[in-house]
Order: structure tokens, then sequence, then C-alpha cells
């Protein structure tokens, strides 16, 4: 199987919490020179993450960085697990408020826990900062899920990588979910956000891809949240 040059594509990494299943949508993007994968699962997904990475033909040891839209357990869980197969190959991009959780300097905002084995951030983040690769990447503070959020919008597929700043359900896009986002105020003024952008899909962490209606969902949730 040849890949193009560059390219996005959500995986669907389905674990085990607890003994109930759980499904969720990491990306991968990818050029020439940059294997990228957004968010890393549970803890514990090394060998299924690397199994996923072969069957897109791009084979682990071609991983060169993580991006990690916030600190919640789910998407930072086999971080330090990658990091550490990688010996040192793969790159940590992160929200510069991430920097001391997945260090370990402070507790996680929703577990309470420090993380077992601290990550060092080899970038951090900022708001509009454009990220060199798969042909532009977009960074987006996201804030109201937890203050570290961001979000990333692919350029040249016009692709937005939600996070938690968004859900779906059966290829709907939906609003963030109350129950786990922390400022619903501040969310609803991060999803508005997404309005400046040309969207043709969304790749919701939690429900997968979306292509249908995309700008007329986005204003009802933001109608919605006001």
């Amino acid at each position: 199987m040849t890949r193009p040059n560059e390219g996005i594509k959500a995986i669907q990494l389905t674990m085990d919490a607890n003994g109930t299943p759980f499904v969720v949508y990491p990306t991968l993007l990818w050029d020439d020179q940059d294997v990228i994968l957004v968010d890393t699962g549970l803890p514990g997904q090394l060998e299924l993450i690397r199994e996923l990475l072969e069957q897109q033909s791009l084979p682990f040891n071609k991983l060169t960085k993580i991006i990690i839209t916030h600190q919640d357990r789910d998407h930072i869980g086999s971080l330090s697990d990658l990091v550490q197969a990688s010996e040192g190959a793969v790159q940590v991009l992160a929200h510069e408020a991430a920097v001391p959780y997945l260090a370990g300097e402070i507790p996680l905002i929703k577990s309470k826990i420090i993380v077992s084995s601290p990550v060092k951030v080899d970038v951090m983040l900022q708001d509009g900062d454009i990220l060199p690769y798969a042909g532009g990447i977009q960074v987006i503070h996201t804030p109201g899920h937890t203050p570290d959020h961001i979000s990333l919008y692919h350029i040249p597929s016009k692709t937005l990588i939600a996070g938690d700043a968004l859900t779906s359900r059966d290829g709907v896009l939906q609003s963030f979910d109350l129950k786990f986002t922390l400022d619903h105020q501040l969310a609803t003024k991060s999803v508005a956000k997404f309005q400046e952008l040309a969207i043709d899909s969304v790749i919701t962490y939690h429900g997968g891809v979306c292509i249908d209606h995309i700008a007329d969902r986005l204003r009802e949730i933001v109608e919605a949240g006001q």
C-alpha cells in the first residue's frame, strides 16, 4: 500500500476500560519527513497503536511527533510508553499550559493524580501557531474543556481535529460533553472560533469523523450555548 506524500486520517482505537469497550479516534498526519500522532488513548495502548500505524503503512519507527490536545488521562495515557519505545526519537508537542501536568509537577485537573511517568514537552504551542508539517497545521487554543485544550486545523484538507472541544454521534457533529467540560461558557467561546475557518470535515476524539452540515451545526451549537 502506497501512501500519498502528505495526508491525514482518523484511526479507531478500541480499548478496554474496566471491562467496558472504550472507543476514541486519534489522528495521524504525515508527510515526507514526519509522521504525527494526535493523542494516545488510555495507558497500555502501545502495541495497539503500533499495530494501527502498521495498518496504515506507517511503521512505528517512522513516528516523529506526538501532539497532545490536553491533559485528560484518555488522551495522554500511553504517551510515556510511546516516547520510551521510540528511544527519544519522538518529540512531544502540547500547549504551554499543559507542561506542568505532563511533567508530573502538579496533579491532573480531573483525576487528581500525578502522572507516574513524567514526559518532557519538547515544543510548547500557543494559539495561532502554524506548524510546518503535513502541509500546514494551525494551532487553536480552545479552553473550556480544560484550560490547556487545543484543537488543530489541517490547512490543506480543511480538517478540524477538535479533540474534546466537540463530540459527534453517528456522523452528526455535537457540542462538547457537559459532564466532563469544566467551563461551559468558555468552551462555547472556543467553539465559536471554529466558525472563522473553512472546514470540510471534523475529527472528534469521541465519535469520529463528521463531514455533513459542519457550518450549520457549529452555528447551532454556539447559539445553544449562549
